[in-house]
């Protein structure tokens, strides 16, 4: 049986307290906000991953 289902099913037999459930809502919202934002506007460049040199490589022969 998938790890999924059987989360479900404890969910089910016990499901999770009110204030669990609201944080639950929270961070979806948090998260579908961000897919929105970036999807309608498009990420800031400010805010995009650059990879940093770390000095030079050694080619060794």
């Amino acid at each position: 049986m998938p790890p999924f289902l059987i989360r479900m099913l404890f969910w089910v037999r016990n499901p999770p307290s009110r204030n669990q459930r609201i944080a639950i809502a929270v961070i979806c919202g948090i998260g579908l906000g961000f897919a929105a934002v970036e999807y309608l506007v498009g990420w800031p460049a400010w805010l995009g991953a650059e990879r940093v040199p770390h000095g030079p490589r050694l080619v060794l022969p």
